[in-house]
């Protein structure tokens, strides 16, 4: 099985290397050409300049880009060159609209396609354990079994496409709220003169923990940001979570409130920072009165 990856940003690189562990990695395609020859320079892999060049040279083809609009054109990039029988998976987090009409593009030339998206954040990318959702047909779902599986330790099947999509979306919406909860503590035990790096070693093995507070509670500490999840991307996510419950005449309080913080992170020019910055929110509650 040759696998083609598209897409090499902060997950993509690590998701491709792991391919390429398994032995699996043919070919890497990137907006931005240099990262993409950078890349197969280290992994002595094809490096073609359009998707369509990539496309005959693979069996599969994953995608990992950051929003519809970029499914949409690297699926219609890869059009020119795919054949019937191949697979494309779809690693992106985007609208279950957007998967669906997707698949329904390559169905047209006898390409199947899953809607794959991920969680785990970089580190999951890196070391391969990421947990990934997938929608699409029973067959198409076994077929990539090989390459989900070098990827991700968490694999599972929710139904046809646009289930993997609905599933990344409900992880999102947990995600905010933890994030909303994360920050608050941690602003509160600032405010209480309390030994952060000793509490989250503590509290991280306590009935409230999560991989969130442990691996990102220290960046609250340190009061820096590198981005692992970004401000942009989350919001993003949460918009689409938005537009999906306004389909059945709801709306989600905590994913409004999460909005509402990532716009006054965005305008404040904090967008491409990790998610844990919306520490400074509520770290500056309890510093304007103090």
């Amino acid at each position: 099985m040759r696998v083609g990856f598209l897409g090499l940003g902060a997950m993509g690189a690590h998701m491709s290397r792991n391919l390429h562990k398994a032995a699996l990695l043919a070919a890497v395609w990137n907006r931005t050409a240099g990262k993409a020859s950078t890349l197969a320079t280290e992994l002595h892999c094809a490096a073609p300049p359009t998707p369509a060049e990539l496309a005959p040279l693979t069996d599969v083809m994953v995608l990992c880009v950051s929003a519809d609009a970029d499914v949409e054109a690297v699926i219609g990039a890869l059009m020119p060159g795919v054949r019937a029988g191949q697979l494309v998976i779809d690693c992106s987090t985007v609208s279950a609209a957007t998967a669906r009409a997707a698949a329904d593009r390559l169905s047209a030339a006898g390409v199947d396609f899953v809607d794959g998206p991920v969680s785990g954040g970089v580190e999951g990318a890196r070391d391969g354990t990421l947990a990934i959702m997938c929608g699409g047909t029973a067959a198409a779902f076994a077929r990539a079994q090989p390459v989900l599986a070098a990827m991700g330790r968490t694999v599972a099947h929710f139904g046809p496409v646009g289930a993997g999509q609905a599933a990344k979306a409900t992880n999102q919406i947990m995600c905010a709220g933890i994030i909303e909860a994360v920050a608050e503590a941690m602003a509160f035990a600032k405010a209480n003169g309390l030994p952060l790096d000793r509490l989250v070693e503590t509290l991280g093995k306590g009935a409230g923990s999560s991989w969130y507070f442990v691996h990102r509670a220290p960046n609250m500490i340190r009061e820096a940001y590198p981005p692992g999840f970004r401000v942009r991307l989350h919001a993003k996510d949460l918009g689409i979570c938005h537009d999906m419950a306004q389909t059945f005449g709801v709306e989600l309080p905590v994913v409004e409130r999460m909005l509402a913080e990532y716009a006054q992170l965005i305008a404040a020019g904090h967008g491409d920072e990790d998610i844990s910055t919306c520490f400074r929110l509520k770290d500056q509650l309890f510093r304007s009165r103090g």
